[in-house]
């Protein structure tokens, strides 16, 4: 668990963070999002003390992080930025066990973990290990920075707009691969961005900061039923906003008595899937099936509409 409290740091007498408080849950995928300036990268820098805060603390499972040295604090929390940040003379294999070898990991675990998470991010240890990052593509680098600040096997990841520099389609891709290691390792992780399309991906929940405030934190589709001002609801736009607490909803959520007609969708697939399948084929409910491809029940188009209708 994270806890940040009453988080301030100025630089001139001016708050670049101004008094944040927030719990991130162990296990969670929390997003930071802003627009530039806000503060969000301060705030995500003074959790691991790259950044000292003029007052205010941050506390690792009920531990102060001052309690630490900072290098001894830093070796125990990942941290990713964007451009990946690798030693550009030092092969795949040398960058992902960096952290290892400064804490005094054996040689054959550090190459046990090293082939372990190169194969996880769909790289071949043999093709890869040796290879240096000038010669990895933009997306591999991205995930060998990823695969680096995990190699200690951390609590606690920090990811500062991680995929900012990839193109779309990669982007999604290492979106997707970020998603599958969190449901394996359970880190808690804490992402900036200034993109809500990637944070309402991602986050469990979503702090939204301006002008170095806190404005609100909730789930996504908290925020996107009931923005707290003005500005997050520039942030996540209104032409779309019912798409998107669609895709945040899995059909089990919605499922009704009765029978329906076609093939069926699994319990698991969002609204924002059946909406789309009911107006392709023309029909007014499709049937639901369960994980044993036993049918549970339906969905209709007037159940996924009242769905997306603006909350009252």
């Amino acid at each position: 668990m994270i806890e940040i409290e009453h988080l301030t740091k100025r630089y001139d007498g001016t708050a670049v963070v101004d008094d944040v408080s927030l719990v991130i849950e162990p296990g969670t995928i929390a997003v930071i999002v802003g627009t530039s300036g806000s503060g969000k990268t301060t705030l995500l820098r003074m959790i691991n003390r790259l950044v000292e805060p003029t007052s205010g603390a941050v506390r690792l499972d009920g531990r102060d992080n001052r309690s630490l040295p900072d290098y001894e604090l830093r070796r125990g929390i990942g941290y990713a930025i964007q451009g990946h940040g690798l030693f550009p003379h030092r092969t795949v294999a040398e960058n992902i066990a960096t952290v290892p070898r400064l804490l005094g990991w054996d040689r054959a675990r550090i190459q046990t973990r090293v082939r372990e998470l190169l194969t996880l991010f769909q790289l071949d240890p043999d093709a890869f290990g040796g290879r240096y990052p000038h010669e990895l593509s933009g997306g591999q680098q991205q995930r060998v920075g990823v695969a680096r600040a995990l190699a200690a096997e951390p609590n606690v990841l920090l990811m500062d707009e991680p995929f900012g520099a990839l193109d779309p389609v990669i982007r999604a891709k290492a979106q997707s691969d970020l998603l599958a290691i969190h449901e394996r390792f359970g880190t808690t992780i804490i992402i900036v961005t200034h993109d809500m399309e990637e944070a309402i991906r991602l986050g469990d929940r979503i702090a939204v900061m301006d002008a170095g405030r806190l404005v609100q934190y909730a789930t996504p589709a908290e925020i996107l039923a009931k923005p707290a001002d003005a500005f997050v609801e520039m942030l996540i736009g209104t032409q779309d906003r019912p798409l998107r607490l669609l895709s945040l909803a899995c059909l089990a959520d919605a499922v009704e008595a009765g029978p329906a007609e076609g093939e069926a969708l699994p319990a698991g697939a969002s609204l924002r899937d059946a909406l789309a399948e009911l107006l392709w084929s023309g029909r007014k409910a499709l049937p639901v099936r369960g994980d044993d491809g036993a049918p549970i029940g339906r969905v209709t188009l007037d159940g996924i509409v009242r769905r997306g209708a603006r909350p009252r």
